[in-house]
């Protein structure tokens, strides 16, 4: 015990930050801290261990072997005492918080809805700021602390980035009635000599059609493309054009009395829409919260 009269338990915290961000500024952000407080507490616990513990190596911070050796029991021992202090249970109608969320306006009309209908009966002190960005800069984002929560497809999150699937999807396409043969659908030749409308925040973009097509060697025309999902789908009356998304984007067919859906003639398997995060807010009370009312909010039997 008499080492603990050495160091101050704070910078336990500190060095946690430091070895799972190997960056003092997103450190700084992790424990609240400024920049120039976390470089100090490196600097005293450089001296406490006796060790660098962070190096610049190659551009990078990257972790010294007895940093390395660290990470496991600091991880149990912060565990432990967390345990031990058992704070309050969270209440989300007394918090006041400010959370940052990135998804498009597919989650925006499909997810949001419902959420902050829950959110505003259940933590009306909890405000919700919403952006839009690609999926690159979602991760960059998160990593940077800039957002909380992004919603999308994270097929190769970085390893600090935690993922959770909210439900899953499937694609269709859609056209207009005049442009499709009386009876039946489009097959794949008839679908990749049409123009295309392609949803994505970059018109160059490859998204998981494009890769589907790529691995059999296609390649589709697109003559629109544009970041807007509900958007993407007023464009199809009256034209040529063909639009394949995800078929919650759609909604009921009813809507659009003018298209037809249809299956696309091309093998694009399901998948899974989620919620991302930084492992620095995986036991924020608040934060875990909202991803718990989105994974309810985001069924399809809520929205």
């Amino acid at each position: 015990m008499d080492e603990l009269h050495r160091i101050d338990l704070n910078q336990l915290l500190t060095l946690h930050a430091l070895l799972a961000e190997k960056h003092v500024t997103r450190a700084a952000l992790r424990v609240h801290k400024s920049q120039p407080a976390v470089s100090h507490a490196l600097a005293q616990l450089r001296t406490q261990f006796g060790d660098p513990l962070l190096v610049r190596h190659g551009g990078r911070m990257v972790l010294t072997a007895r940093a390395q050796a660290l990470i496991q029991p600091l991880e149990s021992a912060l565990t432990s005492l967390n345990e031990l202090l058992d704070a309050p249970e969270f209440d989300p109608a007394r918090t006041r918080r400010r959370l940052r969320l990135s998804l498009s306006d597919y989650a925006a009309r499909i997810v949001l809805p419902p959420l902050v209908r829950h959110v505003r009966r259940e933590a009306p002190g909890l405000d919700l700021a919403i952006s839009q960005a690609s999926r690159e800069a979602m991760m960059a984002q998160l990593a940077d602390g800039e957002v909380d929560l992004a919603l999308g497809i994270f097929l190769d999150a970085p390893e600090d980035i935690e993922v959770q699937d909210l439900f899953q999807e499937r694609f269709v396409s859609l056209a207009d009635k005049a442009a499709l043969p009386e009876r039946g659908d489009l097959s794949l030749e008839e679908w990749l000599e049409r123009p295309h409308i392609a949803v994505a925040m970059r018109p160059d973009a490859s998204d998981e059609i494009e890769k589907a097509l790529a691995s059999r060697g296609l390649q589709r025309h697109i003559a629109v493309a544009l970041p807007h999902w509900s958007a993407a789908v007023d464009l199809l009356a009256g034209t040529d054009l063909v639009l394949t998304v995800a078929s919650r984007a759609v909604g009921p067919i009813r809507r659009h009395k003018t298209l037809r859906k249809f299956t696309p003639p091309l093998d694009l398997p399901r998948f899974a829409y989620q919620q991302a995060w930084h492992i620095r807010r995986a036991n924020d009370p608040a934060h875990r919260w909202l991803r718990e009312a989105l994974l309810t909010y985001s069924q399809p039997s809520k929205s």
